[in-house]
C-alpha cells in the first residue's frame, strides 16, 4: 500500500510517501522571497502526479483555527469563531474539524478550498486532521503544570497543560529567538505558570531551531528534547 502524507506549514509544504509502514521518500518544500506566486500550489500538483496513492493523509499546520469544548455542535458558527483569531474567506477555505477525544476538545480549522479540492479529485481515501489533534494526541503528560512545544520551519504550536486538562493552545509564527522566548514567557505569567514549577518538552524540528531551545534553556530549569525530526521520520507525520 503507498500512502502519501502530507503536512501544510504557514510558509510550506512537506511530504512523504510511505509503502508498507516504511518511508521511501521524504522533501520539503519552503517559500521565500524569492518563489514563485503559486509555489505551494505548483508544488502540490508534482507531488499528487508522482504516482498512484492508495491512500492520502493531510495534516494542516495552519493557524486558522479555534478551539472548542467537545460536543459543541454548532458547526455554521466555525468560521466566525476562526475569525477571532485570523481572518478568515468563505469563498477560499474550507471548514473543518478534528476531535480529541482523549481530552475531550475539538479543533474547528480551516484548510484552502484549492488545495483541497485537488486532492479529493484524485478519488482516493484521504484523511483531514489538523496539526494540534495530532500533535495532542502524542503528548504523554505526567507532571501538573506542563508546556508542550512543537517547533517547525520559522513556526510553532503551544500547550499548556495543568493537572492533565488543557489551559492553552496556541499556533503562531517565529521568526527570532526574542519572539520565542518573549511568546513563551508572556503566556507563563497569563496562565500563572512558575518558571521553575513547569516541566517544558519540545518535540519537531528542535535541530534547525537550537538557538532557540538554547536560550530557552538559559530561563527554564525543567527542559526536556521528546522528539526531533529526522529524515524518513518526522514527527507529525507519522
Amino acid at each position: 500500500m503507498n500512502i502519501l502524507n502530507l503536512l501544510f506549514i504557514k510558509d510550506g509544504l512537506i511530504y512523504q510517501i510511505a509503502r508498507n509502514k516504511s518511508i521511501v521518500e521524504e522533501k520539503s518544500y519552503f517559500t521565500d522571497e524569492d518563489s514563485p506566486e503559486h509555489f505551494i500550489r505548483d508544488t502540490l500538483d508534482q507531488v499528487l502526479l508522482k504516482q498512484r496513492f492508495d491512500e492520502i493523509h493531510v495534516i494542516s499546520a495552519l493557524n486558522h483555527f479555534t478551539l472548542m469544548p467537545e460536543g459543541f455542535s454548532e458547526h455554521e458558527a466555525g468560521f466566525d469563531l476562526i475569525a477571532f483569531n485570523a481572518p478568515t474567506d468563505k469563498e477560499k477555505e474550507e471548514l473543518m474539524l478534528s476531535i480529541n477525544e482523549k481530552f475531550r476538545i475539538q479543533f474547528y480549522y480551516t484548510f484552502p478550498k484549492e488545495f483541497y479540492k485537488k486532492i479529493k479529485e484524485l478519488a482516493v481515501p484521504v484523511q483531514f486532521n489538523f496539526s494540534g489533534e495530532k500533535f495532542l494526541n502524542s503528548i504523554h503528560y505526567k507532571n501538573n503544570k506542563e508546556i508542550h512545544i512543537n517547533l517547525y520551519h520559522n513556526q510553532c504550536e503551544f500547550f499548556a497543560i495543568d493537572n492533565k486538562k488543557i489551559i492553552l493552545y496556541n499556533n503562531l509564527d517565529v521568526n527570532s529567538e526574542v519572539d520565542f522566548l518573549y511568546f513563551v514567557m508572556f503566556t507563563l505569567s497569563k496562565i500563572g505558570f512558575g518558571i521553575n514549577e513547569t516541566h517544558f518538552f519540545a518535540y519537531g524540528e528542535t535541530t534547525e531551531n537550537e538557538t532557540f531551545i538554547s536560550e530557552l534553556q538559559k530561563f527554564v530549569k525543567h527542559l526536556k528534547i521528546v522528539f526531533d525530526n529526522i529524515p524518513t521520520r518526522n514527527f507529525i507525520l507519522n
